[in-house]
């Protein structure tokens, strides 16, 4: 099973705070997932989901792409950060 989060303004835009879903080799590194959940929930996760510089984490600590992901790991999808 994956933990798949959501924070700040993708949390709200999606209106979902956290998904459980089952690990399968399809979704086995984090753009894959990334691709799965914006090919089956919808344009509106796609659009959300693939904004310039989304920041990425796999349990905790920032990813890139091709992270591999194992059963039992939390990723958390969060807005690029901005400020002054």
């Amino acid at each position: 099973m994956l933990t798949v989060r959501f924070f700040a303004r993708v949390r709200e835009e999606l209106d979902c705070t956290e998904l459980q879903l089952p690990w399968e080799r399809r979704v086995a590194d984090l753009d894959s997932l990334q691709a799965e959940l914006c090919a089956t929930r919808g344009e509106h996760w796609r659009e959300v989901l693939a904004q310039d510089n989304m920041i990425r984490a796999v349990n905790q600590v920032v990813a890139d792409g091709n992270q591999a992901l194992s059963d039992g790991d939390e990723v958390a999808f969060f807005p690029p950060v901005t400020g002054g």
